[in-house]
């Protein structure tokens, strides 16, 4: 049953969450506030239960074309988790004794040394980072995140591995040391060293710093090392901890289907049994990270049901939805549709690719996301994601969406096909390449920027040059400077910076405003992080 999943192999070429997480894309507040009609009248007597509860409260619910990415729901969990998570919050249960309990049955499951419940795959690598630092000792443990005087309190990251799920990690206090070969890990390693954080995925099984290099010379110099799977398929026997990791970690609520605020670390009986000791109910810095007896039992039984799902038939029935679609969009003349397979073990799901000449159909790949997501049947897309230009598939002279199949409803595949057809095969004018306005200012030199967040405001700096049309620079924020680019189309702006995560952070602003004068002013949407407004001033260096 589970052969399919052993093939660790597969997985060099697959997509991690963090790369699905970038292509997709967030979907910010004021994409949600302008497209989102409310169900005021549904929402007139408060909250109901039934399929209609988040109708009830004034919330469109959506189907999942992208996956089992936390901002949609992460994934549907199971009948038999719903009935689990039921039944135990009917009775009261000693916690200790319920995940020792669970801990010796996961590890019967999964055949890993211990296994133990979390409230999600970040919760579990904080408390592995934890069990790593500090170990069992509660004299240790109430001190963190303050590790000084801690014998150990480093963390090596190859850089292949930073990402932002990497901050569970810092919130325990550690020192990160990045490293990028062979030499340099060599080098890290000493008495201070707590642990290997790896981020699981084709990254790092290439380059310089391949998986099996780093655990051939942490396992000789007997450093833990511990990876995070969270998006993944989970195999039996474990493919990471056979390669010589000492712990993983996965989310409950993706591929397991289980409850979405749970996860499972796996691995050495010893460390794990710490990892618990720095869990909730337990008092500390984990507290904060407390889950209840129903989740706990509920992603128990969600391993349990893995164990016995039908992952053939699964993988059948997703592809059949695809080709369904595939078939169905087709008849719109001008649009191709391509299955893809699934590949390896993160966001293991077959997908599909649709794409047409914007210029025949008269309509972008960014503009057909946007009406799917904004109408109903409301249809979140796995790319050309609804929220910005920067999300739309394009090619060339082509554009098109692309829908990930693995948390869609039986007939949903009918629901999205028609839709889709139906928006591509409406006749639309050709499209009208527009030039920009004379620009009415230049906006070359430096601006003070004000923005003012939901709670706070902050002070940033553009450096900014202008070239005809075109605006590039530097955009500085609190602490970091990275790149910024747009353009000006008469007095309306748009610029855009990005700050990639190789230190651990991700931050995308796009700034849309006009100029009048010396002054600017708009709005700010920050991604995930949702929204903001600013305005800026040019700064006179003879004040």
């Amino acid at each position: 049953m589970l052969n399919p999943l052993r093939k660790a192999a597969s997985y060099l070429t697959s997509l991690t969450r963090r790369e699905l997480f970038r292509r997709t894309g967030m979907i910010s507040l004021p994409a949600l506030a302008s497209g989102t009609a409310t169900f005021a009248a549904d929402a007139a007597d408060g909250l109901r239960a039934g399929p209609d509860i988040y109708k009830s409260i004034g919330i469109r619910p959506l189907i999942n074309c992208r996956g089992t990415l936390t901002v949609v729901g992460g994934s549907l969990i199971l009948p038999e988790v719903r009935a689990a998570m039921d039944s135990a919050a009917q009775h009261f249960v000693q916690i200790d004794e319920m995940m020792e309990a669970i801990g010796k049955r996961l590890a019967e499951l999964t055949g890993a040394e211990w296994g133990m419940v979390s409230a999600g795959c970040a919760a579990a690598l904080a408390h592995a980072t934890a069990a790593c630092v500090a170990g069992g000792n509660p004299d240790l443990h109430v001190r963190i995140p303050n590790l000084a005087g801690f014998a150990k309190d480093e963390v090596i990251i190859p850089l292949h591995s930073r990402n932002v799920y990497d901050a569970a990690i810092r919130s325990v206090g550690v020192r990160i040391i990045e490293v990028g070969t062979p030499q340099e890990l060599e080098n890290a390693i000493g008495p201070k060293t707590a642990m290997i954080y790896i981020f699981a995925g084709p990254r790092a099984d290439s380059g310089p710093l391949p998986f099996e290099t780093i655990t051939k010379i942490a396992n000789g110099r007997s450093i833990p090392i511990v990876v995070d799977a969270a998006a993944e398929m989970l195999t039996v026997p474990n493919v990471h901890l056979q390669r010589g990791a000492t712990l993983v970690a996965y989310s409950g609520g993706k591929a397991l289907r289980g409850p979405q605020s749970a996860g499972m670390l796996l691995g050495r009986k010893d460390l794990i049994k710490a990892a618990w000791v720095h869990s909730a109910p337990h008092h500390g810095n984990g507290r904060m990270m407390k889950f209840g007896k129903e989740e706990a039992m509920g992603m128990l039984m969600a391993v349990e049901m893995w164990m016995k799902r039908d992952h053939p038939a699964e993988m059948k029935q997703w592809i059949g939805w695809m080709n369904n679609i595939a078939a169905r969009v087709s008849q719109v003349d001008g649009v191709t549709a391509m299955v893809r397979e699934a590949r390896g073990l993160s966001n293991h799901s077959p997908g599909l690719s649709i794409r047409w000449d914007p210029n025949k159909l008269g309509i972008t790949g960014e503009e057909v996301s946007g009406i799917l997501y904004t109408t109903e049947p409301r249809i979140a897309l796995a790319g050309g994601g609804f929220g910005g230009a920067r999300n739309a598939a394009s090619n060339g002279s082509e554009t098109g969406i692309s829908i990930s199949a693995f948390m869609m409803s039986p007939g949903e595949d009918k629901i999205t096909a028609d839709r889709i057809y139906e928006v591509l095969s409406t006749k639309r004018p050709p499209r009208q390449i527009s030039r920009p306005a004379q620009p009415a200012a230049d906006l070359s030199g430096r601006w003070d920027v004000q923005i003012q967040y939901a709670a706070g405001a902050g002070t940033q700096v553009l450096h900014l040059k202008q070239t005809g049309n075109q605006v590039v620079g530097t955009h500085q924020g609190e602490f970091l400077s990275r790149d910024i680019s747009g353009s000006i189309d008469g007095e309306n702006i748009r610029l855009a910076s990005v700050v990639t995560e190789a230190h651990g952070d991700a931050l995308s602003f796009q700034f849309s405003g006009k100029v009048q004068g010396d002054r600017i002013s708009g709005t700010l949407d920050m991604g995930e992080y949702l929204s903001a407004t600013w305005s800026a001033a040019r700064h006179n260096f003879e004040a």
